[in-house]
C-alpha cells in the first residue's frame, strides 16, 4: 500500500472513548498539546482530530478513509459511508424536551421556537408530527434557551439530569447514538485499505469482547469433573489439562463479567477448587 490508511478522530465527548480503544488494541494515541495530528505507533496510518460533526462528510467526500462518530451525526449529515463497526461507546438519545409547564395542547397551539444542534433531524421529526416551528440553530448548551429564547430543545443525553436540572421533561425520543467506526466507500474499494481497517475492526472487537469477559481457572478433583464442566459457560469448550499426580484437572474458562457473581458460587458448591478470576485484554471470538 503506497498511502496511508488516513484516520479520523473525533474531538470532544468521545475522544477519551476512541484514544483508551486505540491504546488497548496496541495502538498508544500520543496528542501534543496544540496539535490535531496525533501518533499511534504506526507508520501506516496518518490520523487527524476533527470534530465528530464533520466526520461522515469529510469521508464522503474522499479526503479521509475511516473514521470515528456517533451514529447520530451520520444520519444529521446524511452523509453516505458505511459503518464498519458499531463500538457501543458513549451511548446517548436523541430526545426533544420542553419547559414542564407546556402540556400538548400549549404545543400544538403556537409555532414553536426549537433549539437544536441537531437540524436536519430535527426538522424531519417536526413535520413527521405536524407541529408548526421554527428552528434556531444552537452551538452547545442548547438545554439552557428554554423558556426565554426557544419552546422546544432536541438535543442529546446520556441520563436525562441535565435536561432535569434545567426544568426541562422529555416528551420524544428521535434516535438511539453511539459511536461508531465508519470508513468511505472509496478506501473499501481498495483490497489493502480494506484489509486495514477491517483488521483494526477485528481488534477493537476483541478489545470489547475482553471488557465484557474474565477468565475464570480452577482446579476441580476427579471425582466431582462431569458435574462441574457440565454447569460451564464458556465461549466455546473450557480448555482442560490434567493435574500433576492424578491429582484431577486444572480448568479455565472465559466468561461474561455480569455473571461471575452467580458462577463462583456454584462452582464452588459443585466441588471446584482454588477458583480465579482476572481480566482479559482482548478476546476473539
Amino acid at each position: 500500500m503506497t498511502d496511508k490508511l488516513r484516520l479520523l478522530i473525533p474531538k470532544g465527548r468521545i475522544f477519551d472513548g476512541v484514544a483508551r480503544l486505540f491504546s488497548e488494541a496496541g495502538f498508544p494515541l500520543a496528542l501534543t498539546d496544540r496539535t490535531y495530528r496525533p501518533s499511534l505507533g504506526a507508520d501506516w496510518i496518518d490520523a487527524k482530530i476533527m470534530k465528530p460533526q464533520n466526520v461522515g462528510e469529510l469521508l464522503e467526500l474522499g479526503s479521509h478513509d475511516a473514521g470515528f462518530t456517533g451514529i447520530d451525526w451520520i444520519q444529521e449529515s446524511g452523509a453516505d459511508v458505511q459503518e464498519i463497526i458499531d463500538l457501543g461507546l458513549d451511548r446517548v438519545k436523541i430526545v426533544a424536551a420542553v419547559p414542564q409547564s407546556l402540556d400538548n395542547n400549549a404545543l400544538r397551539s403556537k409555532k414553536l421556537v426549537v433549539a437544536t444542534e441537531y437540524v436536519n433531524l430535527a426538522q424531519r421529526w417536526l413535520d413527521a408530527a405536524s407541529y408548526q416551528y421554527r428552528i434556531l440553530r444552537t452551538y452547545g448548551a442548547t438545554e439552557v434557551f428554554p423558556p426565554d429564547d426557544a419552546d422546544m430543545v432536541i438535543d442529546n443525553t446520556s441520563s436525562g439530569q441535565t435536561l432535569r436540572d434545567n426544568g426541562l421533561k422529555i416528551i420524544d425520543t428521535l434516535l438511539e447514538s453511539s459511536t461508531r467506526f465508519v470508513a468511505s466507500h472509496a478506501a473499501l474499494a481498495d483490497p489493502e485499505k480494506r484489509n486495514r481497517i477491517e483488521e483494526l475492526a477485528m481488534l477493537f472487537q476483541a478489545v470489547l469482547n475482553g471488557r465484557d469477559r474474565v477468565m475464570l481457572e480452577m482446579n476441580i478433583p476427579e471425582h466431582c469433573f462431569d458435574a462441574v464442566v457440565n454447569g460451564l459457560p464458556a465461549m466455546r469448550s473450557p480448555t482442560i489439562a490434567p493435574l500433576f499426580g492424578d491429582g484431577g484437572f486444572a480448568v479455565k474458562i472465559a466468561v461474561r463479567r455480569h455473571e461471575v457473581p452467580g458462577i463462583i458460587p456454584r462452582l464452588k458448591k459443585l466441588g471446584a477448587l482454588d477458583i480465579v478470576e482476572y481480566d482479559l485484554r482482548k478476546a476473539m471470538l
